[in-house]
Parts: structure tokens; sequence; C-alpha cells
């Protein structure tokens, strides 16, 4: 187990994550909703016309149309008629027990909720950025699968109630945290030295909000075995 100094060097929140829905993810919602040519609208109003033609749907019919489209090839079609009605009251990015799935049904909440003024649930999430220090050797630790690492440094930053703690102990103290990169929406380094490196960080608030009171502190942490061995 090695040794880091963690400093959170800033620390916002959000109600849409960076990059997540760029022009030809509108112009493929607007075809989905039987606009012809979305390649004649100007980049700087496709989002406004995306907007436009969802809410002349139902907003159930949206939820089902985005769905669809972010998640075509994993949920069926009685899925997504199910979520889509359970979008209108519930935070799915926070409820639903398919962790890996999470990501998107944020994607899909804050563009609803932008389109419909509100009839969806405010999605929020996290962005921060954060300086690890420590030897060379040791920050080749990141270089691979970081978020499993790099969850186990954070939650050393929050307090013992915090949900990601409770819910996710065994694997924080061990060597499997599969559930990680469903966690950590976005990573990106942003700086590297020899001893320190500099990551932005993005996730829900529902899982990293308490990293905000964190100051800097020493922690440990590991990488997940490589090799899972099965009887």
């Amino acid at each position: 187990m090695q040794k880091f100094t963690v400093e959170r060097l800033s620390f916002d929140t959000l109600t849409e994550l960076p990059n997540s829905w760029q022009a030809q993810d509108y112009k493929a919602l607007l075809l989905k909703t039987g606009y012809d040519n979305p390649d004649e609208i100007a980049p700087d109003e496709l989002k406004t016309m995306c907007h436009m033609a969802l809410t002349d749907l139902e907003p159930t019919e949206a939820a089902q149309l985005v769905l669809e489209y972010l998640f075509e090839d994993q949920l069926t079609a009685g899925q997504i008629e199910n979520l889509a009605h359970q979008m209108l009251t519930e935070k799915l990015w926070e409820e639903n027990p398919e962790l890996d799935q999470h990501e998107g049904f944020f994607k899909t909440t804050q563009l609803l909720y932008a389109a419909y003024n509100g009839k969806f649930p405010r999605a929020e999430a996290v962005q921060f950025q954060i300086k690890i220090t420590a030897d060379a050797e040791a920050l080749a630790l990141f270089d691979t699968q970081p978020e499993a690492p790099l969850l186990r440094l954070l939650a050393q930053g929050m307090p013992d109630s915090t949900l990601l703690k409770r819910l996710f102990h065994e694997q924080l103290g061990g060597t499997s945290f599969p559930e990680a990169p469903a966690i950590i929406w976005q990573l990106q380094p942003l700086k590297r030295e020899e001893n320190s490196l500099v990551l932005d960080v993005v996730s829900s608030a529902y899982w990293l909000d308490d990293f905000k009171y964190a100051d800097t502190y020493e922690a440990t942490t590991q990488a997940d075995s490589l090799v899972e061995e099965e009887d």
C-alpha cells in the first residue's frame, strides 16, 4: 500500500456534464423526432432546435426517444418504456441498480430538464481538480485503470457517514472494485510532473459531493488485482 498527499484544488457543482451532448447527438435526436434536414441547422442553434423538437412530444415520449438513442443496445423496448415513466419523478442516475447506466441516465435527465423547464428532476454532478503527490513509482499506479485507486484516495478525504464508504466499504479496503469506472464518470489528467499529478474528476453529487469538505491530507491506496481467482 502506497502513501500519497492529496490536495483538493477546486470544487464545482454542475447541472450538465462537460461535453456530454455533441452536434452529432442533437442531429440524431432531431432525426428521431422526424426532423428532415438537421444538417442545415447552424451549429449554435442545434441544442435549441433539439429542445423544441423534444417538447413537441409528451414528456414520457421524449424520455423514451432519448433513452432509445443512448441505450438501444443495452435495454429492451419494455425497459425503456418503464424507465421513461420513472424519469419524471425518480433520479435514475442515483436510484437505478445498474451503476454502469447512471451516466447515461444523468445525460438524459439533464437534457430533458432543460428542454421542459424543470418537469424532470434536477440533475446535479460535481467536478473538481485534485493534486496527488508521491514518488514517481507510486504515481504509476494511475497510469492504467486509475478509477479504483483514485476512489480509495478520495474516500479518505470524506466523512465516515458518506455514502461511498457505507456502500463500498469492502471494495475501498480491498483489491476488487469493478464499480469504480461507473462512479467516476469523467477523468482527465491535467498536469504531470515527476512527483505530482493533477486530475480533473467528474462524478455524481450522489457519490462525491462530500469531497467539497476535503482539505489536504495523507492517504494510502492500492490498485485492483488484475487476476480474479475463481474456483
